[in-house]
């Protein structure tokens, strides 16, 4: 646990700790290394979807009205 300065403390519901204790002592880490690794995927995961926003903000939007009238017009529905 190289590295990891900080100290918090999280409540578990206890079958969700059994399965990270299991999962820690199956995968020679602890349990504070496998919260790490998991907030670092949601916090990418978080990043990821920023980004795609901001990659669709000049995207023109419709009403979903407009949606459905073009989806009819076209005989999508």
């Amino acid at each position: 646990m190289a590295g990891l300065t900080k100290r918090s403390t999280i409540y578990f519901d206890p079958s969700i700790h059994k399965a990270l204790k299991l999962k820690a002592a199956l995968s020679d880490v602890s349990i504070s290394e496998l919260m790490d690794e998991a907030a670092r995927i949601l916090l990418l995961e978080d990043q990821e979807d920023l980004q795609a926003v901001e990659d669709r903000i000049k995207e023109p939007t419709i009403t979903y009205e407009t949606l459905l009238k073009d989806l009819k017009k076209h005989g999508k529905i």
